[in-house]
């Protein structure tokens, strides 16, 4: 019949295998950081259905009919079990150090990227017309790339709006540094002023210290004029008396 589209033949069609890239999904982090346990644990699961995903899309390609629908169907399960693997990585992930979870989040990426290859390839599998299967694919693609793009740009906003939130802070714990150390240079030199007036008090009655000691100086010095001239006096009152003792008695015995 001219009218009945032609039938594709499975032979001579090359088989397309979801273009799943193991050594792309590698963990990228650094040496002497550590993954959580947990994100191992579903990054090992996602490893091993990503791999039984490959073997069944080969192996769908060759079937037909309730077979292939069969095999569609498990390879749906699959995929929705690798779809909430991921949404549990990416959980975890987030929660990570930020030095560990950048590497772990790029890496997610990269498996998404490759999942939603699986998805264009099951619907290449499932659709009867490859012209619409193809068309389907490009345009879910498209969508995965632009949702990717809005993702990582949404993520980008949002650092920036956390390192801009950082520096708001680090700005205000300088201007309150700046008001207390203003604060303790005002009461420095309140002191400074106290300090100074004490001292000009200390010096000026060291001034009257000084004038009362050369006074002293003086009074002493005339008590031991005085002395000394007492002394002479005294001196010669004494020998006076002993002269006059001593004629009385030559008088005396004469």
């Amino acid at each position: 019949d001219p009218r009945r589209p032609p039938r594709r033949s499975t032979a001579s069609a090359p088989t397309r295998s979801p273009s799943i890239r193991f050594d792309r999904l590698r963990p990228r982090v650094r040496r002497g950081e550590t993954m959580s346990e947990v994100f191992e644990g579903y990054e090992r699961q996602y490893r091993e259905i990503s791999a039984a995903l490959s073997r069944k899309c080969a192996a769908a390609s060759a079937l037909d009919g309730d077979k292939k629908q069969q095999k569609l169907s498990e390879i749906q399960a699959d995929v929705q079990e690798s779809e909430s693997l991921i949404r549990r990585m990416d959980l975890e992930a987030r929660s990570m150090q930020p030095s560990v979870k950048a590497g772990l989040l790029a890496k997610l990426r990269e498996y998404k990227s490759d999942l939603n290859n699986v998805k264009g390839e099951i619907k290449r599998l499932s659709a009867p017309n490859a012209q619409q299967a193809t068309r389907e694919e490009l345009l879910e693609s498209g969508m995965s790339d632009t949702l990717t793009a809005s993702s990582d740009q949404r993520g980008r906003l949002m650092m920036t709006s956390e390192r801009l939130n950082q520096s708001s802070d680090r700005i205000r714990e300088s201007q309150r540094t700046v008001f207390e150390t203003e604060e303790i240079g005002v009461s420095i030199l309140q002191d400074l002023h106290n300090q100074r007036q004490s001292l000009l008090h200390a010096h000026t009655t060291l001034h009257g210290v000084d004038d009362y000691i050369g006074k002293s100086k003086k009074i002493l010095a005339s008590m031991s004029k005085r002395m000394d001239r007492n002394k002479w006096i005294v001196g010669g009152i004494i020998a006076t008396l002993v002269l006059a003792i001593l004629f009385i008695l030559y008088f005396k015995f004469a």
